[in-house]
């Protein structure tokens, strides 16, 4: 009997990778809205689970920005049959009431997708980029960097978690 595409990658790829990110987190959020000033470090904790027999991991979340309370979700996938990373997601500040679809691909130690944002207020969409990251098997780092209509990339948040569990 042959072996689904799904399972060989939970066994060994990319669906495995996504799994190794599953627990229970804690760490630091840092914000900037214009390139080398910090204005906001803060808490954080987030819980990222499995979703849909595996097929995706759920990443929910909550802290605080400037002391107003915070929480988000993103959902994150691997399409087995386009070869590559995708992610849903939403949350209670940057996003409003909108939701970003984000693709990309596999890096060193995780993956990197791309998204785009814009609105009435904005003309041309800004990018979205956000790299996740697991350095050691009990610290995870996600970055969002925007980019500018014209190709300027800045970061915009960086979480650094550690496991709890």
């Amino acid at each position: 009997m042959s072996t689904s595409k799904l399972e060989a990658s939970l066994e060994s790829g990319m669906h495995k990778k996504l799994q190794s990110l599953t627990g229970n987190w804690e760490g630091i959020t840092k914000t900037w809205f214009e390139p080398g000033v910090l204005a906001d470090e803060s808490p954080v904790k987030g819980a990222i689970r499995p979703l849909l027999g595996s097929r995706f991991v759920m990443h929910e979340y909550k802290g605080s920005l400037n002391d107003k309370h915070f929480e988000g979700i993103a959902i994150y996938g691997f399409d087995i049959p386009n070869n590559t990373f995708q992610s849903s997601w939403v949350d209670s500040f940057h996003m409003g009431t909108g939701m970003m679809f984000s693709t990309g691909n596999e890096t060193e130690n995780g993956f990197s997708v791309l998204g785009s944002y814009g609105g009435p207020d904005i003309p041309e969409p800004w990018g979205w980029r956000t790299v996740v990251e697991l350095t050691d098997e009990d610290t995870l780092i996600i970055t969002a960097y925007n980019i500018s209509p014209g190709g300027q990339e800045d970061m915009a948040t960086e979480t650094r978690y550690q496991r709890m569990s």
